[in-house]
């Protein structure tokens, strides 16, 4: 994804160690006048980046103002002098400051996920659940494919993501327009077979969207039904870890 803005001094700071900060995980205090310098902050900030979509700005915990854009977060000072549009770490725990605010951001309750933009699969008594985001051309989704295929009493459901090539949307729509949506995945996945071409009415653009919404910003992406997610293709044991 193209950034809006590079700052490679900063960049090499943080990978020279030469910046070492470690911000406090407490609210800020109560500010006099906050709304109104929150104000001024998204003002400036529209001003001088012609007026991107800004969703969202806040005062954070350790002093910057956190700017939301779509699906990306930025970070400036009260006087948009400075602006770090990257990955924000807590120096001291290693913590993805910015990677967990956005995973609160894109929290949605397990039962309150879309299904019917997803096809499902039961595996014994279907007793755990797990929502998962893939695309059928990704590696590392046929590589999880290949982690859960032994992991029983569980429902799956899959939410296509097509969103790595137009051959993505391609395969997306043969699958969906199978007779069983589920089996034909799974034989593409673990064995490569080619799914039939085939054609019916599916709801791409809201695939995407919801993705889009949720931001899974790479493929596969797990949700499980104590509301915590996952990006990656997690090992066999760290699956059945969280399904418990």
């Amino acid at each position: 994804m193209k950034k809006l803005f590079t700052f490679t001094w900063l960049a090499a700071a943080l990978l020279a160690g030469s910046l070492s900060v470690t911000f406090a995980q407490k609210a800020p205090a109560a500010e006099p006048n906050l709304d109104a310098k929150i104000q001024a902050v998204q003002k400036l900030f529209a001003e001088r980046f012609g007026n991107p979509p800004i969703s969202n700005v806040r005062l954070t915990p350790y002093g910057l103002y956190e700017v939301q854009l779509g699906l990306d977060l930025v970070y400036t000072d009260e006087k948009v002098n400075f602006v770090l549009d990257g990955t924000l770490i807590d120096a001291k725990t290693r913590r993805d400051i910015t990677r967990e605010r956005q995973d609160s951001l894109a929290q949605m309750p397990f039962d309150q996920l879309p299904f019917e933009l997803s096809f499902k699969q039961v595996r014994g008594d279907g007793s755990r659940k797990v929502a998962i985001f893939e695309d059928p051309n990704c590696g590392y989704c046929k590589q999880l494919r290949k982690s859960i295929e032994g992991i029983t009493n569980v429902t799956i459901h899959t939410f296509p993501y097509p969103i790595l090539s137009p051959d993505s949307t391609q395969k997306v729509r043969n699958m969906w327009c199978a007779s069983d949506p589920a089996a034909v995945w799974d034989a593409w996945m673990l064995q490569n077979k080619v799914p039939a071409t085939l054609d019916c009415e599916v709801p791409i653009d809201k695939m995407v969207a919801l993705g889009q919404k949720l931001m899974v910003r790479g493929t596969p992406a797990l949700f499980f039904a104590d509301g915590s997610r996952v990006g990656g293709a997690i090992p066999k044991e760290e699956i059945e870890k969280r399904l418990k």
